[in-house]
């Protein structure tokens, strides 16, 4: 499987500010406090994983920075802009950035080619003939380039998500959000999946990735995000957080999670 490169004028641009940049955020559903008050920036080229129990937020801040859940209050900045909350900007700054859930939402009535390049000639005006070039030579880096003309249903758990990750990446985005892409695939489904996102971060993709596989985030990261009960505890080198995590909430997480 080949190395992923991603769009040159993108991820390693000169500046040296943050890519995405995360001030005061808050985030309730009804009653319930699901962020409070998350600072967070991420440089281009980073990799961070976001680790944590269920219901401690790491789903929904990552689904907030393409506003997929809207904020109450604080800033959410992508390479220095402010999140749009409608209209044509919204729109200019989702195709910015890449989405994978853990259900891979691919189209069932198109082919595995159709589903990569619908958008960028909807979306982007691309030419159909230079989107499908672009698609393929995707599908050969993810490795399912033989399966460009099935439809979705015909193929495994692993092979739609690498579809979906395929079709992220055929909008160039700036950074691509992962919201624990590996959940809904069996055991050994998981590698492939890990296998292209590994390469991805070779490539200097940037990357926010929500995820209960703990070695792709020793492996992978360059920084471990933690969190629980809507906060953010500690953000550490992911040596040190699976070495020596700070917080007792971080010990007895990994303490269940490695030793079960």
């Amino acid at each position: 499987m080949t190395s992923i490169t991603p769009d040159p004028a993108g991820p390693r641009a000169s500046t040296t500010r943050p890519l995405v940049q995360l001030s005061g955020v808050q985030k309730h559903f009804g009653d319930l406090h699901v962020l409070k008050d998350i600072d967070l920036e991420v440089a281009p080229g980073e990799v961070v994983v976001v680790l944590g129990p269920s219901g401690s937020g790491k789903s929904t801040l990552c689904r907030t920075i393409n506003r997929l859940e809207t904020i109450d209050e604080g800033e959410i900045r992508i390479d220095g802009t402010v999140l749009p909350t409608s209209g044509k900007g919204l729109a200019k700054l989702r195709s910015e950035v890449g989405m994978v859930f853990q259900s891979f939402n691919l189209f069932a009535h198109k082919t595995v080619l159709q589903n990569v390049t619908v958008a960028p000639i909807k979306v982007k005006g691309v030419p159909r003939k230079q989107a499908e070039a672009e698609g393929m030579e995707l599908l050969e880096r993810v490795g399912v380039a033989d399966q460009a003309d099935k439809l979705p249903a015909q193929l495994s758990g692993g092979q739609q998500q690498r579809v979906a990750i395929a079709r992220s990446l055929a909008m160039k985005p700036k950074v691509m959000l992962f919201d624990e892409p590996t959940s809904a695939l069996d055991p050994e489904m998981i590698s492939e999946v890990i296998e292209v996102m590994t390469g991805l971060a070779k490539s200097g993709m940037t990357m926010i990735v929500v995820t209960h596989e703990m070695g792709f985030a020793r492996r992978t990261a360059d920084r471990v995000v933690f969190m629980d009960s809507g906060r953010i505890v500690e953000v550490r080198p992911p040596e040190e957080f699976f070495s020596s995590p700070e917080s007792d909430r971080a010990k007895d997480f990994l303490g269940k999670i490695l030793h079960h």
